[in-house]
């Protein structure tokens, strides 16, 4: 320990970034036991060496990825790692995240700076240590500080959840037009919470299931366990983030889901002589000047400069249609989430929890609650712009720039933001929805929010979690294991006879007899059945209907309506001529129309290769994993389930988990993969939390 700690001292003596005031000292010492499946238990002797232990904890099991996610946060990864990384260092020179991050920084409070620093010194303390586990890119980052900790959470939160580079790749070619949409999967999740009242054991019940892209990098999920006096949390957060994102005590627990606050509005600008015009006069564009380092191939290094003008909306981040285009996003004026997380983590009661929630810093993300009292809540949460007037088709377009009255300063406030308390009929929950049916019977009213929240949004995924929940009386644990693993789709019992029909009335020989295979289908994703490559292979075709697109149904979406709307085919004959072409493109790709899901769909993750259950979430499948494109005549699963988590609060929580894809990702470790072939299975692992529990699958001890 004394090394350690010698090792941290003079690693704090470089960090030149930052005053020296803002170093913490290195924190008490502890231990770290790591259990079979390489999930970390930190069992430290204060709140400081939990944060180091945690450090070092993510150091050792993605000690490169983490580093450069830092690298990134600070807009400087290009010049270790070359032109991919240019793209990323643009858009934080563009939106100034170094010079905001120095005054972020500043913005912590005392006590939780030194936790972030804590965390940084646990990260560089296992560099120290173990220089020959990283790889000599990674080790270019090093030390890391409080710094790189806060810039890389407004990196994470602001500008990629938000306002992601591809914002703008999506441009109108005129300004007056809406940007569009990329198509694909979308991020999320699903998470759910079980009063008492519906319980069978009459505990509490929570559901967490994230869903996120598999590549390595910013959506990775990390599982640990945090002890120290007074605290005892597990679950789970990004790589780089030092607290919990996912997560349950004793006392409580909730998760999150992706949800759509409207923080980013994009303004089109009028240019004038010596700057741009804004209520009828001319104001001067602010003009920063950057230097971006690239790394070439041969080693050596150029320099890219980049002015950004900046107007009061936000940067220029684009051009539309000749016209300049400025940015607005939620939460810069927000620097403390990180600390929020810890006080909504950290909470014994509802009553903690939400003044937590009250610091209003975390700029989006639904918030499932459920605590060992019984209470449970769904919260839309997030800085939800205060837009005068407009509708959301106008907010989402480029509106003017050029005057005040559509220049948002303000945010809803905790208590107008929808939420649903203690329902009566005892659950909430939401797959990215939008927030109106998140307790069944509805009880939220959407109008007051007409033009900042959507309330027509098709999704299927979460009519199939209403039915299910809505079909048990009393559930019990093992049936919420079993109720997370569905495969039904809910968009083939809501389409296939009116697909039969059209199959029969309007479709070639081919067509009908794939409507007879799809007869014959169980209408699932597992492994086993056949049909669903069918009709997976339909659902994205021209003509079809999907689980979450308007287009293709007869009978729009209901809100008051949600498990018996969307409905009806908009076009059955196009949906018939669909039909015999996805039939065509299976004998051509499988050679059958009733191929089996896992003969193509794979799990192959390091040296694994298993078949696959689970589909993508426009299938109206809970279970969600969508696929890469075919190679080789595989799909290979690159997005969904990731860290999951069933928990029950019977006294002493007990819970059920997974992360999905391993649990390090450093090159060596045994722990990549590892979890796949549960996947495979649909069997989830017991979440150890005692000593006891943890010293009898123990793998190694780490001491801090």
């Amino acid at each position: 320990m004394r090394v350690v700690r010698r090792l941290v001292c003079v690693l704090g003596a470089v960090l030149t970034l930052w005053p020296r005031a803002l170093i913490a000292a290195p924190a008490a010492g502890g231990e770290i036991l790591w259990d079979s499946y390489g999930v970390a238990h930190v069992d430290a002797k204060s709140t400081a060496g939990l944060f180091f232990g945690y450090g070092w904890a993510q150091a050792k099991s993605h000690g490169d990825v983490l580093l450069k996610l830092y690298a990134e946060g600070r807009g400087r990864a290009a010049e270790i790692w070359g032109p991919s990384e240019l793209k990323s260092d643009r858009w934080m020179a563009v939106n100034g995240v170094a010079d905001r991050t120095k005054a972020w920084v500043k913005a912590q409070s005392p006590e939780f700076l030194g936790y972030l620093q804590a965390f940084a010194d646990g990260i560089n303390a296992y560099a120290a240590a173990h220089p020959e586990a990283l790889s000599p890119e990674a080790r270019q980052v090093l030390p890391v500080n409080a710094a790189d900790v806060v810039g890389y959470a407004q990196r994470l939160f602001q500008f990629n959840y938000l306002a992601p580079p591809q914002i703008v790749d999506h441009l109108p070619a005129v300004a007056t037009e809406p940007p569009t949409r990329p198509k694909g999967e979308p991020a999320g999740s699903n998470g759910w919470a079980i009063a008492p009242s519906r319980s069978a054991s009459g505990h509490a019940m929570l559901l967490m299931n994230p869903h996120l892209p598999w590549a390595t990098g910013w959506p990775t999920y990390y599982e640990i366990q945090l002890k120290a006096p007074g605290v005892d949390l597990y679950g789970a957060s990004q790589v780089g983030l030092p607290v919990l994102r996912f997560v349950f005590s004793d006392y409580l627990g909730f998760t999150q889901t992706v949800d759509d606050v409207g923080g980013v509005t994009l303004y089109r600008i009028t240019p004038a002589p010596g700057g741009y015009l804004f209520d009828g006069k001319v104001l001067p564009f602010q003009t920063t000047h950057h230097e971006i380092k690239v790394r070439q191939p041969d080693g050596s290094m150029t320099t890219e400069t980049l002015d950004v003008r900046s107007t009061v909306q936000g940067p220029v981040v684009a051009e539309a249609g000749g016209a300049p285009i400025a940015m607005r996003v939620a939460g810069l004026d927000r620097p403390r989430a990180l600390e929020q997380y810890w006080r909504m983590e950290t909470a014994h009661d509802f009553a903690g929890y939400q003044q937590g929630l009250r610091m209003q810093q975390v700029p989006s993300f639904n918030v499932v609650y459920v605590d060992r009292d019984g209470h449970i809540q769904y919260l839309f949460n997030g800085l939800v712009p205060k837009k005068p007037g407009g509708d959301l088709a106008y907010w989402s377009s480029i509106v003017p720039g050029d005057r005040s009255d559509t220049l948002w300063t303000s945010y809803l406030s905790y208590d107008e933001l929808p939420k649903v308390s203690d329902p009566a009929g005892g659950t909430v929950q939401n797959s990215n929805d939008p927030p109106w049916n998140a307790a069944w019977p509805a009880s939220l009213d959407p109008k007051p929010y007409a033009n900042l929240i959507a309330s027509k949004a098709v999704s299927l995924r979460m009519a199939r979690g209403i039915r299910m929940l809505r079909e048990k009386p009393k559930i019990g644990f093992d049936e919420l294991v079993a109720m997370k693993w569905s495969d039904r789709s809910e968009l083939a019992d809501r389409v296939l006879p009116d697909l039969q029909q059209a199959a029969n009335a309007y479709g070639t020989d081919l067509a009908r007899h794939a409507a007879a295979v799809l007869a014959k289908w169980d209408r699932t994703t597992l492994a086993d059945s056949r049909g669903a490559l069918l009709f997976l292979d339909w659902v994205d075709r021209p003509g079809a209907a999907g689980g979450y697109d308007p287009k293709g149904w007869a009978k729009p979406y209901d809100l008051a309506q949600p498990l018996t709307t969307p409905a009806g085919l908009a076009d059955p004959k196009a949906a018939a001529i669909a039909l015999d072409a996805a039939a065509r493109d299976m004998l051509a790709t499988t050679g059958a129309l009733d191929t089996a899901w896992g003969d193509v769909m794979r799990i192959r993750l390091g040296g694994v290769d298993l078949p696959a259950s689970g589909g993508p979430g426009r299938l109206g499948v809970f279970d969600v994993l969508d696929f890469a494109a075919p190679d080789g005549g595989k799909r290979t699963a690159n997005f969904g389930d990731s860290f999951i988590a069933i928990v029950s609060f019977d006294g002493k929580a007990r819970a059920k988990v997974m992360t999905t894809y391993g649990n390090a990702s450093q090159a060596g470790s045994p722990h990549i993969a590892d979890q796949a072939p549960l996947l495979a299975q649909h069997a989830l692992r017991d979440a150890w939390r005692t000593r006891a529990e943890v010293e009898a699958h123990l793998e190694s001890r780490d001491k801090f």
